[in-house]
């Protein structure tokens, strides 16, 4: 055993102790951040609009603010970005994460002194959690690639502003510098194919242990080290165990995963975002992501069925049932308050808190009222693929609402590594699958208002070709599931 895989599995235990301090005192932990939140906050202009100095519970922080998305907030943020002090959290934030918005255009969101430890303690703590459940330690002393965006940085009134994986770019721990890949230089190319490329040539004769990214771009590496090297992934990193990833669902890609990898590799999924680190998975043998409650995010919690009525109720985590779809709404020490971020979620545990994404709320099919979800269309196709040597590269979902014949559908564009040998009967099984997950298709496909599902082959890169065309190939970008109109699906 190393010096250094010694002390990993050392500073492994300490942190798991003190995980589960606060995870075995949920309410208590999140009413210290609520309170030390308000506290902090009543300086500031936002304080002072809201009446922090009077809320002195949860009830008074309802009364006062109002849940808001980007553009309701964006008032505050406009002066935020014009280099004004004290407006939703006190004195500077120390960058923006730029990231794409729809309404809005581009979004900033603030990340301050207080905020941007917890995005890096928490990645170091979920890979320190997977140390002290399995002992496995070792790759702690081989290469590490986490494919980013570009860690070069603009400046907007003397705030540093870029992507969040840039920017955590800069925060990577000394004792890990030496085994990071890929260099600064190849980090710092902002076309996604050419940097790509750059990352295979310096990785390929390297002892890669860990690798880290969002499943649909490092397939795009995989593949290409499958094409220089000509064979699998596996062989090529022979101490590659693994792989840690966020930002979608890792089940859709597992099996073309391991398929060009040779081999199964463990995983570990991470819930990051612009606004906050808000989960990362603490066991490899329970479901779903550990709630971060300690690190400075109070989290209320609407019912996605009521969300858009008129009062919805606002729920705290005490008050969380098990299986039941969730919008998330955040209040953080970056001065995002009662902030919807857009993402839905599950509790698959509540001793403690586990949760896992299942979808977004802006991202659904209810174009006849089914109330169909992300996680319920990755759920059908990893159903109808399990037991198959069919493999899929990627897929989204859309309504058809005025077909040239016949019922309305959804159609699956589908791009298939390994195609079904009978695709009608492999539609069925996905069909099948969404009527047992979701009783509202299953009524409109029982009372002949919708037929079954189609699918449509999209050729091979069809989906990063797309990508590319919107300015969108690499990094954090990711293609949504599926979408209440046709707008992604007619360029496809």
């Amino acid at each position: 055993m190393s010096v250094k895989t010694y002390f990993a599995k050392q500073f492994a235990k300490t942190i798991y102790k003190k995980t589960q301090k606060w995870a075995q005192n949920p309410i208590e932990t999140q009413q210290k951040v609520f309170k030390k939140l308000i506290r902090q906050a009543v300086v500031t202009q936002f304080g002072k609009d809201h009446f922090f100095s009077r809320i002195k519970s949860y009830e008074d922080f309802q009364n006062n603010v109002p849940i808001r998305d980007y553009e309701a907030l964006k008032p505050y943020v406009d002066k935020v970005v014009k280099g004004e002090k004290n407006i939703l959290w006190k004195g500077k934030p120390l960058y923006f994460a730029k990231t794409s918005g729809t309404t809005s255009g581009a979004k900033y969101i603030p990340l301050t002194k207080q905020s941007m430890p917890t995005h890096i303690k928490a990645a170091r703590n979920a890979i320190l959690s997977y140390i002290y459940e399995t002992g496995k330690a070792d790759f702690v002393d081989g290469k590490m690639i986490f494919l980013q965006g570009s860690p070069v940085l603009e400046e907007k009134n003397g705030i540093k502003l870029g992507r969040l994986s840039g920017i955590v770019a800069h925060f990577v721990p000394k004792y890990l510098q030496k085994n990071r890949m890929p260099s600064w230089e190849t980090n710092c190319i902002e076309d996604w194919e050419t940097k790509v490329n750059a990352v295979v040539e310096e990785t390929f004769n390297e002892n890669m242990t860990v690798i880290s990214g969002i499943p649909s771009w490092v397939q795009m590496y995989f593949e290409k080290l499958y094409q220089k090297g000509q064979k699998p992934v596996g062989e090529l990193f022979k101490n590659f165990n693994l792989f840690i990833y966020g930002g979608v669902n890792y089940e859709p890609y597992r099996a073309k995963f391991e398929n060009l990898i040779g081999r199964k590799v463990d995983s570990i999924e991470l819930f990051p975002a612009s606004e906050g680190f808000f989960a990362y998975q603490d066991s490899q043998k329970e479901k779903g992501m550990l709630l971060l409650l300690n690190s400075g995010i109070f989290y209320e919690f609407i019912r996605s069925d009521e969300f858009f009525s008129e009062n919805p109720k606002r729920h705290t985590i005490g008050e969380v049932e098990l299986n039941v779809n969730y919008v998330l709404i955040i209040s953080t020490n970056a001065g995002l308050w009662a902030y919807n971020i857009g993402d839905t979620v599950q509790f698959t545990s509540l001793k403690p808190y586990r949760i896992i994404v299942s979808g977004r709320i802006k991202h659904y099919i209810s174009a006849f009222g089914e109330h169909v979800i992300g996680k319920e269309v990755e759920s059908a196709l990893q159903e109808a693929v399990q037991n198959t040597n069919i493999r899929v590269n990627e897929f989204t979902v859309a309504p058809q609402i005025t077909p040239d014949a016949g019922l309305p559908y959804h159609e699956w564009f589908i791009e298939f590594e390994n195609e079904p040998e009978n695709l009608e009967e492999f539609a069925l099984k996905i069909d099948a699958s969404m009527r047992k997950q979701n009783l509202y298709y299953d009524d409109l496909i029982e009372g002949n208002v919708l037929r079954t599902v189609v699918i449509t082959k999209v050729t091979k890169n069809g989906f990063q070709e797309y990508m590319k065309s919107i300015g969108k190939l690499g990094g954090q970008n990711k293609l949504p599931r599926l979408s209440n109109d046709r707008s992604i699906v007619e360029k496809l």
